[in-house]
């Protein structure tokens, strides 16, 4: 089997707040179209990592490659209009805006800039056709102060997509929902990337990253200790010591 040229090729990423070791030396690849869980106990480098690969900051050390380009000295909106589009843990929309509103945002200032984005139609139609893929057409005209937990979470990856990643980052999606929830947003995520986008999926909700992942990566005290399919790395004998002590 051939595989393909990653997306994303991150190597001896390393990152350091003054004393305190964030990163040390971590490798990621990902393929395009890949589904990769990213899991860690707290303060393991996740969101550091996360950070560094979407340009909220920048990396001590090492090289980060997006689609064939060196990116790791690119800001973070250019990252963005390239195609590496994140989540946030808290969603925080334009609550002075409307639901679609929140929507042309992303659609104006980040999707159009790669070609064959707009699909003939304008940033209006184009939101629509997001929200109902989301499950939130029906609330397109609403505030977005208004909504609910779930509809908060969905409306978060409704921007995402208008924004037309290829890798989309989704940083605890589903923190704080139901277990039907948590089941509406890995069935979004899924659709996502049936339609060819990869994916990197951060949770601490273990069936998720079980049910979504056809790779985890474990982060912990900011040195990758595994990178495996979902059901090798839960039997990994340095995994269970992570999480659960000696």
């Amino acid at each position: 089997m051939i595989l393909q040229a990653p997306l994303l090729e991150a190597t001896s990423i390393r990152k350091r707040f003054g004393g305190f070791v964030a990163l040390d030396a971590v490798d990621v690849t990902i393929r395009p179209g890949e589904r990769v869980g990213l899991i860690g106990p707290n303060g393991s480098g996740k969101s550091t990592l996360v950070n560094c690969l979407s340009g909220a900051i920048t990396n001590d050390t090492g090289t980060i490659r997006f689609d064939g380009r060196a990116i790791e000295r690119l800001p973070a909106h250019h990252r963005t209009r390239l195609g590496i589009v994140r989540t946030f843990q808290m969603p925080l929309p334009f609550a002075s805006m409307s639901v679609v509103g929140n929507l042309t945002i992303p659609l104006r200032f980040a999707a159009r800039y790669r070609p064959g984005c707009s699909e003939g139609k304008n940033d209006f139609e184009q939101a629509l056709l997001i929200l109902e893929d989301v499950g939130l057409r029906d609330k397109a005209h609403a505030s977005s102060a208004g909504l609910t937990q779930v509809e908060m979470r969905k409306l978060e990856l409704a921007r995402a997509v208008a924004a037309r990643p290829k890798l989309l980052i989704a940083d605890e999606t589903m923190a704080g929902l139901s277990n039907a929830e948590v089941d509406e947003i890995i069935s979004l995520l899924l659709k996502l990337n049936n339609q060819g986008v990869a994916i990197i999926m951060i949770e601490h909700i273990m069936r998720a990253v079980m049910a979504f992942s056809q790779r985890t990566i474990v982060l912990v005290a900011g040195k990758k200790i595994a990178d495996d399919s979902p059901d090798v790395v839960m039997n990994d004998a340095e995994v269970v010591r992570a999480y659960l002590g000696e």
